[in-house]
């Protein structure tokens, strides 16, 4: 298995991962006895922000003549982005007193993959972290009423049982994994 050794290092996964892990117990740590949706949010977007800079690797031409089909590396990258942010989200909450609920937890980050597959197909692998990041920064800031376009906009802080905020995400997460997947990072 070198080549899963050569291309964890060339998508600097071990530094994402790490990355990973600091940002996400740094947002826990300054709100860690008010732990809530907003901060879960937040500990996603960074997760997933600082991991999916490495969507795409140095070198495009050489991406392109692989002799490995890369579609499936690209789906297995982006999965475990999201499963690495919600993993270490769910077991950094369980430091603390109060707890949001894992199928939040679980919808965001599946999400936020989802957009960060579609920037880094849209801008390239080196801008991933784009949409997730803007669509966490403006989220908090629509007026939360009833209507389905603002469940839509503020999915990342919806309830567990919205089907809206449901909905979205995996809408997000599939359309890009599907476009990630297919195409990759922009060159």
């Amino acid at each position: 298995m070198r080549w899963a050794a050569l291309y964890a290092r060339s998508r600097q996964l071990p530094a994402a991962f790490g990355a990973l892990l600091v940002a996400t117990c740094g947002v826990w740590s300054l709100g860690r006895d008010s732990w809530n949706t907003v901060l879960v949010a937040l500990a996603l977007t960074t997760a997933v922000a600082v991991a999916a800079i490495g969507l795409s690797g140095q070198d495009p031409d050489l991406d392109r003549t692989a002799a490995l089909p890369w579609p499936v590396r690209r789906f297995a990258h982006l999965a475990l982005i999201a499963i690495g942010a919600g993993a270490v989200v769910l077991g950094v909450q369980e430091l603390g007193s109060s707890a949001v609920a894992a199928s939040i937890i679980v919808r965001d980050a599946a999400g936020l993959a989802g957009l960060a597959g579609l920037a880094a197909t849209i801008a390239g692998g080196q801008f991933g972290w784009t949409l997730p990041l803007a669509w966490s920064a403006v989220s908090p800031f629509v007026p939360r009423d009833e209507s389905a376009p603002s469940r839509v906009l503020t999915w990342l802080l919806q309830p567990a049982q919205t089907p809206a905020a449901t909905w979205t995400a995996v809408i997000l997460a599939v359309t890009g994994a599907a476009v990630y997947t297919t195409w990759g990072g922009r060159r």
